[in-house]
Parts: C-alpha cells; sequence; structure tokens
C-alpha cells in the first residue's frame, strides 16, 4: 500500500518504521522542521509541508495514497486531515490518533474518520483485561461500522472449559476470532474446545449485545 502519515513526531516515525516493515511505501509529512529525523526513518518519503492545507495535501499526490493516518498531536489537526483526505481526495482509508480522550466522540465519518486510534482507551482496556477475568472487556471499536473487539479471559470454574465450540451457541451478531492460549494464537474451528485461562477474541456487530454473549460464556450449553 501507499500510505501517507501526517505527523513525524515519535509516533508517526513508528508507524512508518513497521509499515515498511511491510514492505508499504511511506510519506512522512510535518510542518515542524524540527520533525524532519530523516536518518531515522530513512527508507520512507519526508515533505515539509501542514498536511491541514489542500495545496500540501495535493503536492504529496494523497489522491493516490490508499491509506491516510493522521498522527500529530493535536486533535483538530488531525480531523482536518481525516476530513479533507476523504471529502477532497476520496482515500479508501482514514486512521487518525485520539490525544484527548474527551474528543474522541468527534472522530467519526462525518469527519471523515474510518478509524480512530486512543491509546488511553487502549491502554485502560489493557488493565481491565489483566485484573477482569471472566468479565467482558471492550478492546477496539470500529467507528465506521460500530463493531467492537471483545476480549474475555475465561476463568477456571467456567462451565464451558472443555466444551467443543461446536456444542456452544454464540448470540447474533457474534464472532468468536481468535483464542490465545499463553504464547499460541488459535484460529476457532468447531472441533476446537475452549479451556481455563484462554483468552477469547469476539468481534460483535453494533447490534449485538454483549450481555447475551456474557450470558453464554457463564452457562453450560445443556442449561441453554
Amino acid at each position: 500500500m501507499r500510505v501517507l502519515i501526517a505527523g513525524a513526531g515519535s509516533v508517526g516515525r513508528s508507524i512508518a518504521s513497521d509499515l515498511i516493515e511491510h514492505a508499504h511505501e511511506v510519506l512522512l509529512i510535518d510542518h515542524n522542521p524540527a520533525a524532519m529525523r530523516v536518518s531515522q526513518v530513512a527508507e520512507a518519503e519526508w515533505m515539509l509541508a501542514d498536511a491541514c492545507e489542500l495545496t500540501a495535501l495535493s503536492e504529496a499526490g494523497v489522491e493516490s495514497m490508499d491509506v491516510v493516518v493522521a498522527a500529530t498531536g493535536d486533535d483538530k489537526a488531525n480531523l482536518v486531515i481525516s476530513f479533507l483526505a476523504k471529502t477532497e481526495f476520496g482515500v479508501p482509508r482514514t486512521v487518525a490518533r485520539v490525544n484527548n480522550p474527551r474528543n474522541e466522540w468527534m472522530y467519526d465519518a462525518q469527519w471523515g474518520v474510518d478509524v480512530a486510534v486512543s491509546t488511553p482507551r487502549i491502554m485502560t482496556a489493557m488493565v481491565e483485561e489483566a485484573v477482569a477475568v471472566g468479565d467482558l472487556v471492550r478492546v477496539f471499536t470500529f467507528h465506521q461500522s460500530g463493531a467492537s473487539i471483545i476480549e474475555v479471559t475465561l476463568p477456571s470454574g467456567s462451565p464451558l472449559v472443555g466444551v467443543p465450540l461446536r456444542d456452544i451457541t454464540l448470540p447474533a451478531d457474534t464472532v468468536l476470532s481468535c483464542i490465545v492460549r499463553g504464547d499460541r494464537t488459535i484460529a476457532p474451528t468447531p472441533d476446537d474446545t475452549v479451556e481455563a485461562h484462554d483468552e477469547l477474541l469476539f468481534i460483535l456487530s453494533a447490534e449485538a449485545d454483549p450481555q447475551a454473549l456474557q450470558a453464554v460464556l457463564h452457562s453450560a450449553p445443556s442449561a441453554r
């Protein structure tokens, strides 16, 4: 993919390095000359310009980008960049960094944001995941579709321990996408069983009921 990253700070450079390692083409753009640390991500293209300006985005060739990542430390700038990329240049996918969680409600399709990434929210989810065995933890929400990734660690006393997945009926609009067992990741099949302390990752649509999933995880199949 061709990816434009607006904001060449530590976050933007880290994203660029990871994408380049996966063979993607990256253009880093920043208006601050001090951010032009080209040697740190030498494989990327670099551009000194303000990504909030249409002329700068046009010069950067945004219309040819597959993804625009708004990764600045300014929420207002990230919203403007996403909005321009989506409405003026028709970029297929925009990803925007949320710096202040109180601004997260603005990061939606109206502002051209496909995916909003809030570091504080993710860190909160990871803290909850570490202490809340048996409880549902919302790890991530896709703003465009409203779908969510939900994690739960199966307690040792769960009635589902040892039960094949074919015998577990999940609620509507709920999919078990991955089982993490120790250092292994397992793509679930009907023959697999769930075991104590498995981390289960579910994808729930916007219409799905998390409480219905919670009920399934706390009852034996024969009881339903």
